[in-house]
């Protein structure tokens, strides 16, 4: 295990009542959990988002937190929020990362992999 670690999964969800199709806005959230997976207490400072729809058009969001919250996070300790986006297409990705801090003063990054957006029944 190491001593600087945190876990991240995540789950998408496509919300057809915020979304309209005919002016190409599809509206998704996505709920992430993180786990300090490490050995030693750390924050969560500020998080940088890359999102991208199928027409290849890139959003770029940088903030403090997540959803209003640096959470503080002992080993085994998980914190979950939800948050969403908007595409103008009905398929898209985003990827990431969360920048931290340890209780020791050690700073890290915590990779998000891409993971995909996408409506009900539309991939292959």
């Amino acid at each position: 295990m190491a001593a600087y670690e945190f876990t991240v999964s995540v789950r998408t969800q496509y919300l057809p009542e915020q979304s309209d199709p005919d002016r190409t806005t599809f509206v998704f959230t996505y709920s992430i959990t993180i786990q300090n997976s490490g050995e030693v207490p750390a924050q969560l400072i500020s998080r940088h988002w890359v999102i991208t729809d199928a027409n290849n058009h890139v959003q770029e969001v940088r903030g403090l937190g997540v959803v209003g919250h640096q959470p503080l996070l002992k080993p085994g300790e998980q914190f979950e929020y939800t948050s969403g986006t908007q595409l103008a297409t009905p398929q898209g990705s985003m990827y990431g990362e969360y920048f931290c801090v340890a209780e020791d003063g050690h700073q890290f990054e915590v990779k998000i992999p891409e993971f995909v957006l996408s409506l009900p029944r539309t991939l292959h």
